[in-house]
């Protein structure tokens, strides 16, 4: 969807612009991405936005100033800093993903870096299952990893405490500044001050359950691989783990008893292909092979990729494709890939007018991209 070629702000005003681009209604990740290619500046999407979709028949209010200036009003209060996507120290890994998050808020001192694993596992894990985690995070800290966790209760605690010398990172479903659990609250300080905290979500949100699943692709977004110590066959942790397989890193699991409900998960993992792992010898060993750890610490500055930006004409083909895919889309949901077959568009202007759609609120988007009349 392009994520890497998404060119650095120029100014700050730009900065903003993408901060506010990603905050308005109906844009998420790859629309977002899709604006960017389309438009070259946050600015100037904005711009063209509420013109563009009223030609489609929908409606689109960018992002309230009044909102984005209370959330940055309470990152200042916070002391976070806004990491776009474009910016040269926006992490390596995070930007291969599908579905980048287009603003980061941070706060601590620790730069990210490529040697990093993600430990994830249950809340109500076993003494043993957080021993464990313990030891992992421990050894691979003293290997040169970077530990990446969720900051919920359990094993994600264990692996947090134990890597905060070494270098930690907690990545949180609300904002920045929600501590949660409470009872963290000691060890969010610490990572604030030794390590990094990272959340895509605006500063001053509370975390709601459906933050979650949008954190655990950080999570394992920013790692080479991710482990799961121990896990029911419905978790979060299980889900971290297939959004790991699907961005195309590791995963390992840590094999438990059948007898008990919390090693179910992981067991299954190992049954469906993932690395067995007993210590942090076992993922040394497998990223070693896979990649030497030759990796860069850091991509090439954005700055040195051009501004996408698209012929004038091209806006006259998204507009008459638009047209075509309003007739093809029902209230039965069509794949995106036969969408595009069906339109006999280019591809990237089919993408567009989707895309354009979508954030005009005329179509709606299912799992698995399948597309329908809102």
């Amino acid at each position: 969807m392009g994520f890497d070629r998404i060119a650095a702000a120029a100014d700050e005003p730009e900065r903003i612009a993408r901060l506010r681009l990603a905050r308005t209604q109906r844009i998420g990740p790859v629309n977002f991405a899709q604006l960017m290619q389309r438009f070259g500046t946050a600015i100037r999407a904005l711009e063209e936005l509420p013109h563009v979709v009223r030609r489609t028949g929908g409606s689109l209010t960018p992002y309230p100033l009044a909102k984005l200036d209370e959330e940055l009003a309470r990152a200042d209060a916070a002391g976070a800093r806004l990491i776009v996507l474009g910016d040269a120290d926006y992490p390596a890994l995070l930007k291969q993903i599908d579905a980048a998050p287009p603003v980061l808020w941070t706060l601590g001192p620790l730069k990210p870096r490529q040697k990093a694993i993600g430990i994830v596992g249950a809340r109500n894990a076993s003494a043993a299952g957080q021993k464990i985690a313990q030891t992992l995070a421990h050894d691979l800290g003293e290997a040169g990893f970077h530990v990446i966790s969720g900051l919920a209760r359990g094993v994600d605690t264990r692996a947090h405490e134990m890597s905060v010398k070494t270098g930690t990172i907690g990545v949180l479903g609300g904002g920045v500044d929600d501590i949660y659990p409470p009872d963290n609250r000691g060890l969010y300080e610490q990572i604030r001050a030794h390590g990094l905290l990272v959340s895509e979500s605006p500063v001053g949100h509370r975390a709601t359950a459906s933050d979650f699943p949008r954190r655990n692709r950080i999570i394992s977004g920013l790692s080479l691989g991710t482990v799961v110590v121990e896990a029911e066959l419905r978790s979060g942790s299980l889900i971290t783990a297939r959004l790991a397989a699907e961005q195309n890193r590791e995963v390992f699991a840590v094999p438990g008893s059948p007898l008990d409900p919390r090693c179910r998960g992981t067991n299954d993992l190992l049954r469906q292909g993932a690395n067995l792992c007993e210590g942090a010898e076992d993922i040394i060993r497998v990223l070693e092979a896979q990649m030497g750890f030759n990796a860069p610490e850091a991509s090439e500055p954005d700055s040195a990729l051009p501004e996408i930006t698209l012929p004038p004409q091209s806006e006259d083909d998204i507009a008459r494709v638009s047209r075509s895919l309003l007739d093809l889309v029902s209230e039965t949901p069509v794949h995106r890939d036969d969408l595009l077959r069906l339109c006999g568009a280019q591809t990237w202007i089919g993408l567009a007018a989707l895309s354009e759609l979508e954030v005009a609120g005329r179509f709606t988007v299912s799992d698995g991209g399948f597309y329908s009349h809102s």
